[in-house]
């Protein structure tokens, strides 16, 4: 497999002959106004420009995975950018319901034995947070790739570590595991992905995978940075198979 990290969330996967664009934030810096109630109230976002053209992103793309409808994970340049008869993947009826509305007219909600062009897509659920603040940041998905010729890809999306992360390690013996890794948080309420004692979670529960560690400085609310992750990964001696990719940076896994 080949994993590109384009910016905050938005991957490009290349598995088992196939292109997947993996939710897709496109704007150019500084279109949408900061997430109120958290830090840098001064910064628009997104916060950095894409490493590559809009374009170049979507040439060859095959399929859509949206975990989530949060802006920066499928914003408004998406919806205009994308073609409206691509192949889109949603986590439930609901969204389903609301991608369609934006036009888009092959909108399929995943399960847990989705099959798209012989590769296996398995939806498994993730904790957007902590506590009271999920009733503020909803349902969200994450997605196991699994085909005979590739290593098993596990797609944690926006999720804090919760006994469901390991179950699902555990279920599915991921080879790679992309993690959003950026400790977002408003001003109250806590994490709502995972920080880096999550992440060293999930170095303890696989210890086989690769981890890469995405969504990270790309938004206002961001609260570790790339330095101070690497630091840690350092300190706890995990810098073997857990990776900080800057924008742009592409994996052969």
């Amino acid at each position: 497999m080949k994993i590109t990290h384009i910016r905050n969330a938005t991957l490009i996967v290349e598995y088992g002959g196939k292109t997947f664009l993996i939710d897709p934030m496109l704007a150019e810096k500084g279109t949408y106004p900061p997430f109120p109630n958290s830090i840098r109230q001064d910064q628009n976002n997104p916060l950095v420009n894409l490493p590559i053209s809009v374009e170049e992103i979507i040439d060859g793309v095959d399929a859509i995975i949206l975990t989530h409808l949060h802006l920066d994970h499928f914003d408004d340049a998406a919806k205009q950018a994308l073609p409206k008869d691509i192949k889109t993947f949603v986590q439930n009826e609901e969204d389903a319901a609301a991608v369609r509305g934006a036009g888009f007219k092959n909108v399929e909600a995943l399960t847990k034995h989705t099959v798209f062009e012989g590769i296996q897509l398995s939806k498994t659920k993730g904790e957007h947070g902590r506590g009271e603040i999920l009733k503020r940041t909803g349902l969200v998905c994450r997605v196991v790739f699994k085909h005979e010729s590739e290593k098993t890809l596990y797609v944690a999306g926006d999720t804090v570590w919760y006994p469901a992360v390991g179950e699902e390690i555990n279920t599915h013996k991921p080879d790679v595991i992309v993690v959003n890794g950026g400790d977002n948080q408003f001003l109250e309420g806590g994490s709502l992905v995972m920080g880096k004692e999550d992440i060293y979670q999930v170095f303890k529960a696989a210890p086989h995978a690769k981890i890469v560690s995405v969504h990270m400085e790309a938004v206002n609310h961001w609260t570790l940075s790339r330095g101070e992750l690497k630091g840690f990964i350092n300190e706890k001696d995990m810098a073997s198979r857990v990776f900080v990719p800057d924008d742009g940076e592409v994996y052969t896994l």
